[in-house]
């Protein structure tokens, strides 16, 4: 029950013009090598720790959940990027699928009314909370901490570290000097495995356990693909194939990278993605420090909804996108389109047919609209949603995205963007330590301020 990788329509044909050749690709085939290498050296000096979660001891996890399962029924997340987006991606795709009956709310922002409405919806004497920040200064997860310990301590006083887990860094940091002054449970970040490729760390799992995920099924689809991916022949990578044909249209102009699932439990799985690829491929700066501008921006869709509002673009604007659909083959729940109106030609076509059997037609029908206006596609097909092939797809997209990094000869672990901001936030919000930071945007405000209040031009 693996996934299956059609690219079929990302190749040279009649209809895809721009489509690569197999001449293009055998003409890749050193430089593919290369970069395989470089993945061969980067995990023997254990910098890319991703690859290993597979085979990690989830036993002190399960049995701690075990341990409170009879005492809480709703858990509460508070982090965010790849504190936050691995466990939504987890939950929401499964949720469903399994009928999970414990609850889960991800608090991935600082605007209050996403707060209040979490907080609004829980039965406080059944809900646990899990604090995930690695370095414990993540200012909109410190920040949200601050508040939900308050309200902690004061409606549980004798127990309320036992209604908070944090998961931190092994040995340093803010969070875990907390942990070792005041008890509170807590499960680790590793130190070689970043935010955005954290799912199936203790990040990740955490939260999947107690809402009743299989998380050894979703770590044994991970070690499957991840198996799948150890050659450094293209065509039986899915990994290395799928980040090369990227590579390569990103060559060709093709700038934006639109994962669109046809189904509704994979949406959120299109959000990790859009975090992984751009975090990791959005560079300034090359590997010899050369200024290259780099990177794909990642778009998500929805089939069938966005068909009614993107596919317009995507087939007659400009062609400069590439195409990625998520297909579910079957699915556990389905419908029967019931025959009510038997003499209407309107309607009476979809009638005794399995509404996922609409769903996927309406797939095939966008692929082939895409096809005939030669915009390049590809179709990454779940035979079944589960945390097998849930596993396997977090694993397949962690590799191909390291492996495109390196066709690039960027640095696709770091996110110095990324950094920058948060220094702005520290200076604004006056932090000791940031007083330069805060000169120049004072300056920077002062002029912007000038220009605004500059008369127009006549």
């Amino acid at each position: 029950m693996d996934l299956r990788f059609d690219y079929q329509n990302l190749l040279f044909s009649n209809y895809i013009r721009c489509g690569i050749t197999p001449e293009v690709l055998a003409d890749m085939q050193s430089k593919c090598l290369q970069a395989h290498r470089e993945i061969v050296s980067d995990r023997k000096a254990n910098l890319l720790g991703f690859y290993d979660l597979p085979s990690q001891d989830v036993t002190p996890m399960l049995d701690y959940i075990s341990g409170i399962k009879d005492k809480f029924d709703t858990m509460v997340v508070l982090g965010i990027g790849g504190s936050a987006l691995g466990n939504k991606a987890v939950y929401s795709a499964l949720k469903t699928e399994l009928e999970l009956k414990k609850r889960l709310f991800v608090c991935d922002n600082v605007d209050p009314t996403l707060l209040t409405d979490i907080l609004d919806n829980l039965d406080w004497e059944r809900t646990i909370f899990n604090l995930i920040s690695k370095s414990g200064t993540t200012s909109e997860t410190m920040a949200a901490y601050m508040i939900i310990a308050d309200i902690l301590r004061r409606k549980f006083p004798s127990d309320y570290t036992a209604r908070m887990i944090i998961t931190t860094d092994k040995e340093k940091g803010f969070l875990r000097e907390i942990v070792k002054r005041d008890g509170y449970p807590s499960f680790v970040v590793p130190d070689n495995v970043g935010g955005r490729f954290s799912v199936l760390s203790d990040v990740g799992l955490v939260s999947s356990a107690f809402t009743g995920i299989d998380i050894k099924a979703l770590l044994a689809g991970a070690e499957a693909m991840k198996q799948r991916c150890e050659t450094a022949e293209i065509e039986d990578n899915p990994a290395y194939l799928n980040g090369l044909l990227h590579y390569l249209y990103m060559r060709q102009g093709k700038s934006i990278a639109v994962m669109m699932p046809y189904a509704n439990p994979l949406y959120d799985c299109a959000d990790w993605f859009r975090q992984l690829w751009a975090e990791s491929l959005g560079k300034r700066y090359n590997r010899e420090g050369k200024e290259v501008y780099t990177g794909q921006t990642p778009v998500k869709a929805l089939g069938t909804t966005d068909q009614h509002s993107q596919v317009q673009l995507y087939t007659e604007g400009p062609n400069d996108k590439v195409f990625t659909f998520l297909t579910v083959e079957k699915f556990k729940h389905d419908f029967i389109i019931p025959n009510i109106h038997p003499d209407r030609e309107e309607v009476n076509f979809l009638a005794n047919k399995p509404l996922s059997h609409l769903l996927n037609t309406e797939r095939l029908a966008t692929e082939i609209a895409l096809t005939k206006a030669g915009r390049p596609n590809a179709n990454l097909i779940f035979p079944e949603l589960n945390e097998y092939t849930l596993g396997q797809f977090f694993m397949m997209y962690e590799i191909q995205t390291i492996f495109t990094g390196n066709l690039l000869n960027i640095n696709p672990l770091d996110q110095p963007g990324v950094e920058a901001g948060k220094i702005s936030t520290y200076a604004l919000m006056g932090k000791a330590g940031y007083e330069k930071e805060l000169e120049f945007i004072e300056k920077y405000l002062q002029e912007r301020n000038q220009l605004t209040k500059k008369p127009p031009a006549n």
